[in-house]
């Protein structure tokens, strides 16, 4: 049996009145008078009648919903975005639709179009791995679809975007096993084609170089997928086993990398950090009851997703064009474990 939502056509069967009235009624219109109104409005909700989002769209222009892309909803700091997106978008009347890439400019694409034929009002985006063309993104923005980047960006697009400042949080926790005592740190990072990657990358060679440290290329290794594949982990971390100079700790720059790291070290037979320190950029609530605790490189996934939404709702509901733009950094926070403690000697 087909469901059939309730219409303003059931509410006036139910009360004998006309559409027209009723229609009026609930646009609380001065011309039905308040008993009558009262009377509409109590057979409404009776009836569990809602308005026609897709009507109400057509006569405002606007469906009251904005569209996200993310990689993978598993993510933990992914998921945290979400809840701080949805937070501010229900506060404000929108709803929001989630779509994930699962780091394919194929599917992103295809996400994309869904959304746009869905009419969302805008979009939030953090781009896949994959993604160094813009043409799909920018041919919505030249038409007027408001776009926020969160996360990940992609240069040649105006418009708003909030990041976290990756280049000191990598900093801090290359200086934190340097202060340690651990002079021989490798980095598994993500695709060479994200912005997180560069920046955060930059951040670890600066604090290698700023203590008189080198920066080895083969101590750096990259994953395409950037962990969502656990093979390519465990490939990264056996290569840096198979050469001469073994490193003394690992940095993994994002939160799959800091897992598959650490499943990829004890399924080794390496004790952390006896053998090996390990520190990661990571959202997950259990880091501290890992065994050991991990030391990581913790972003405001909720406040980033509340930022981002906040700014893409101010240029949807904007009387005139945005032409100024704005580019928030958050910064993040370095969570000491066990997993990085003090080189024995």
């Amino acid at each position: 049996m087909k469901f059939e939502a309730t219409t303003i056509k059931d509410i006036a069967k139910a009360l004998g009145l006309s559409t027209s009235t009723i229609s009026r009624a609930l646009r609380d219109s001065y011309e039905i008078s308040e008993e009558t109104k009262k009377l509409v409005l109590e057979c409404a909700e009776k009836l569990n009648y809602r308005p026609n989002p897709i009507a109400l769209s057509l006569k405002e222009r606007r469906s009251r919903s904005i569209g996200v892309i993310v990689c993978e909803i598993a993510n933990n700091f992914f998921s945290q975005i979400i809840n701080g997106i949805e937070s501010v978008a229900y506060e404000r009347g929108y709803n929001v639709i989630i779509a994930q890439s699962h780091e394919s400019y194929e599917r992103e694409i295809m996400d994309l179009q869904f959304l746009a034929s869905r009419s969302v009002d805008g979009l939030l985006i953090s781009v896949s791995t994959e993604t160094n063309d813009i043409n799909h993104l920018k041919s919505l923005h030249d038409r007027g679809l408001p776009i926020v980047f969160f996360d990940r960006t992609l240069e040649g697009l105006n418009t708003h975007s909030v990041i976290v400042d990756n280049f000191n949080g990598a900093y801090l926790a290359t200086e934190h096993l340097i202060k340690n005592g651990y002079k021989n740190i490798a980095a598994i990072t993500n695709s060479e084609f994200l912005s997180i990657t560069n920046e955060r990358l930059a951040g670890y060679k600066q604090a290698l170089i700023d203590n008189n440290l080198p920066v080895k290329n083969s101590f750096i290794q990259h994953c395409f997928y950037g962990g969502m594949v656990f093979s390519e982990v465990e490939e990264a971390v056996n290569k840096l086993f198979t050469q001469k100079q073994k490193p003394d700790a690992i940095f993994a720059t994002s939160d799959k990398l800091s897992s598959g790291c650490l499943k990829t070290l004890n399924r080794r037979g390496l004790s952390i950090p006896n053998d090996i320190a390990l520190v990661g950029f990571s959202n997950t609530d259990i880091a501290e009851l890992l065994k050991p605790s991990l030391t990581v490189i913790r972003q405001p996934a909720y406040e980033m997703g509340r930022a981002a939404t906040d700014l893409l709702l101010q240029q949807i509901e904007s009387k005139r064009p945005v032409k100024d733009f704005e580019k928030r950094v958050l910064l993040p926070e370095l969570i000491i474990g066990d997993s990085s403690s003090p080189l024995k000697k």
